[in-house]
């Protein structure tokens, strides 16, 4: 029974460790832009601030991005 534990404690801490990795980094690059931020912050409507809200950023800024879409595509062909 020990020589069972002693083998599988490191191969347990070497597993949590591999997984903690990942989740560092996740945790680690950004998945907003500041700029984009900023620029919900300055031109949320309501309801994507209520999407905010319910969702999170990733919600909220695919709404945002969607209404802002056709208008800029005006401005690049213009």
């Amino acid at each position: 029974m020990t020589a069972f534990l002693v083998l599988l404690i490191p191969l347990l801490l070497m597993v949590f460790a591999l997984l903690m990795e990942r989740v560092e980094h996740r945790l680690r690059t950004p998945s907003v832009r500041e700029d984009e931020v900023e620029q919900f912050f300055d031109q949320a409507r309501p309801d994507e601030v209520n999407t905010l809200i319910r969702e999170g950023w990733t919600g909220a800024l695919a709404v945002f991005r969607r209404r802002r879409k056709p208008r800029l595509r005006r401005r690049s062909r213009g």
